[in-house]
């Protein structure tokens, strides 16, 4: 299914996933375009509910004007908030348990395509980045007020480049002369250092690192995947699709072990501590990803709530 708004990725695969009862209560951290939260809502009845997160407000918008609806039986609540804040906003609304959470990671395809929100290179546009424009920080605040080392260490650890030390050196030499403060100001700071072939590539983990820090994403997702799970009933779910390897690898170490550091911790007994357990791991199809290239990066994980029993032999 698609929306004009965005190409919801593996749409079926993650609400399959879900295993939505009629009446249970579900979680949608990353509303976005609705796609998800439709085919949710779909499958809900009137005993059912949907809560849905989003912190950019153009989709608030879009549900807050009725531009976004769906005939169901089920109730339905729209949070304009980071889904940082999953139990304290469920709290105000009087959910403290659900049944499923469902998170698609990521940038959307209107976010990509808004050129003045500046996260693609294919567009001419103000360095923003940020998700929730109430925020302070943008990305043409850290290129132009880091200094070198502190601009290094964000490109190699958000954006995994092998160069840089060097982008960053070139960034500050670029500044020196004028403020970057668009995308292709970025751009050209450091065209000498993308390898030939491989200039999209490049940009792609720049942006992706000035992104992340930006936004506050790693962060986010951590404190996001630690709620969900204690909300969750034994059995309950949580499906994340995510796009690059660093969400990736939070969210695989955490539905192993149930900490980030993939660690898996043991009561005196061998019994397991972790509160989650991994039970399914998919890719988009080839025929997906032929129609949405963006389902190409695409990985879904799948975590089920455990009871953590410590018995002694």
């Amino acid at each position: 299914m698609t929306e004009g708004y965005h190409t919801p990725v593996m749409l079926s695969e993650a609400v399959e996933a879900l295993n939505v009862r009629p009446d249970g209560v579900y979680v949608d951290v990353t509303f976005g375009g609705g796609g998800h939260s439709r085919a949710i809502l779909e499958r809900l009845g009137p005993g059912g509910r949907l809560i849905a997160f989003d912190q950019d407000e153009d989709a608030a918008k879009r549900v807050e004007s009725g531009e976004w609806k769906v005939e169901s039986e089920a109730g339905f609540t729209f949070i304009h908030e980071n889904f940082r804040y999953l139990k304290n906003y469920l709290r105000v609304y009087g959910v403290r348990r659900v049944d499923g959470v469902l998170a698609d990671l990521g940038v959307s395809s209107h976010q990509f395509d808004t050129a003045e929100r500046g996260f693609s290179t294919r567009f001419e546009g103000e360095l923003d980045l940020r998700m929730d424009r109430r925020g302070e920080t943008t990305a043409r605040s850290l290129v132009n007020t880091l200094d070198e080392v502190e601009l290094s260490r964000l490109l190699r650890l958000y954006g995994e480049l092998p160069n840089a030390r060097q982008m960053a050196k070139a960034i500050v030499k670029a500044r020196a002369t004028q403020e970057i403060v668009t995308t292709t100001d970025l751009r050209e700071a450091v065209s000498h250092h993308l390898p030939r072939g491989m200039e999209n590539k490049y940009l792609a983990m720049l942006f992706q690192a000035l992104r992340i820090e930006v936004n506050g994403e790693l962060e986010s997702l951590k404190e996001m995947l630690q709620q969900a799970v204690e909300l969750l009933p034994v059995g309950g779910k949580v499906v994340v699709i995510s796009y690059h390897s660093l969400e990736d690898r939070l969210v695989k170490n955490f539905f192993r072990s149930g900490n980030f550091e993939g660690e898996v911790k043991k009561d005196f007994y061998g019994n397991p501590l972790s509160p989650v357990k991994p039970v399914g791991r998919l890719q988009a199809s080839e025929g997906e990803v032929t129609a949405n290239s963006r389902a190409r990066s695409a990985r879904l994980r799948v975590g089920e709530k455990v009871e953590v029993v410590s018995e002694e032999k």
